[in-house]
């Protein structure tokens, strides 16, 4: 697997997806696994973009609803809605969580000559939330900042709860 290198421009691999009928991409590194949509237990008092938690072989992972993290409605799942699982280190702690996508499309090879940056307007997600923009096939892909868009308070808390007390 290759990994962002600006200054060789050699590609980086992104893990691309559909959301609201918009492509968007997070970069493969930090994409732990994917999963089928479903077993979210619903958790009292979260931000609204917090669907709830899962049971990940043992472990409490939170789940983002990206479309409500976005300030859009709600995701209504479908055929092809998953669970991306993407592990990350924040302030010196792993950060394991699950986002809702409406379907996984493909990995993607995307040289950094065919990234450009966020546009300061046009997008109807916020500018920190995008690392940038993927030409692919003559369209663009949203690139995400994943650590922007999973930067939410309570969230390592939640994921610090222990399964044996639920």
């Amino acid at each position: 697997m290759t990994h962002t290198n600006k200054e060789s421009g050699a590609p980086a691999q992104y893990l691309t997806f559909m959301l609201g009928g918009e492509s968007f991409g997070i970069g493969i590194m930090a994409v732990k696994e994917i999963i089928e949509f479903g077993n979210i237990t619903e958790v009292p008092m979260m931000p609204e973009s917090i669907r709830g938690v899962i049971n990940l072989r043992g472990a409490v992972v939170p789940v983002m609803d990206l479309a409500a993290r976005f300030g859009r409605a709600p995701s209504v799942p479908g055929k092809r809605t998953c669970i991306v699982i993407v592990e990350l280190e924040l302030e010196g702690e792993r950060q394991v969580t699950g986002i809702i996508v409406d379907a996984v499309s493909a990995v993607l090879d995307i040289p950094a000559a065919d990234i450009e940056p966020a546009p300061a307007f046009g997008t109807r997600i916020r500018g920190d939330f995008i690392g940038g923009m993927g030409k692919v096939n003559g369209k663009f892909v949203i690139l995400l900042n994943v650590e922007q868009v999973l930067r939410l308070d309570g969230l390592p808390e939640l994921a610090a709860t222990d399964l044996a007390a639920a």
